[in-house]
């Protein structure tokens, strides 16, 4: 994953990227605001993600973040509710990943030093990885193919192929057997 950050200074006006964050957030609103499982709901999935929302995927309200609607996800992806994203520098979900209630995908954090200063690094969940309740994955942040990330963890490194992750910081503690998946 090309792991490059990029820095956004919220104190320049950007009028078209400013009009597309309002159009979401008021997507947004009307999805976390509508009866799941029916039409209405379907079509509000598909106005906010467009085709960046791939064939089977399913996403349960309440969804909350920045730039949501620039997230990528794939064919086959669940995603429970109160999900936070913050996509400012990029989150790609692969095919037939699980995102857990209550889970934080951050690719984006403040200067230190300048707090109107974004620096933004792409988060990539790759292909059947599950991500526990609760857990917290960081910028620039990849989590490997059918890897598992515990409830609560907080994922400050990659995380490979296969791999069980958990803890604050997450920790590898185990590899799963890739024999036992079919790809």
């Amino acid at each position: 994953m090309n792991c490059k950050e990029t820095r956004v200074d919220m104190r320049i006006p950007n009028p078209d990227g400013s009009a597309e964050n309002q159009r979401a957030a008021k997507v947004l609103f009307q999805l976390n605001h509508t009866m799941p499982f029916t039409e209405e709901y379907n079509q509000l999935l598909k106005e906010l993600f467009g085709d960046n929302l791939g064939e089977g995927s399913f996403v349960a309200a309440p969804l909350q973040g920045a730039c949501v609607s620039t997230m990528k996800i794939e064919k086959g992806v669940f995603i429970n509710s109160n999900l936070l994203a913050m996509a400012r520098g990029g989150i790609t979900i692969e095919d037939g990943a699980q995102i857990a209630a209550n889970v934080q995908l951050i690719s984006n954090n403040h200067d230190p030093y300048d707090l109107a200063v974004l620096t933004c690094k792409p988060v990539l969940i790759k292909k059947a990885a599950w991500i526990g309740a609760g857990a917290t994955i960081l910028p620039g942040v990849s989590v490997g193919k059918h890897a598992v990330v515990g409830a609560a963890s907080v994922v400050t490194k990659d995380v490979p192929d296969y791999a069980v992750a958990v803890g604050n910081p997450a920790k590898v503690i185990k590899y799963l057997d890739p024999d036992q998946f079919e790809d």
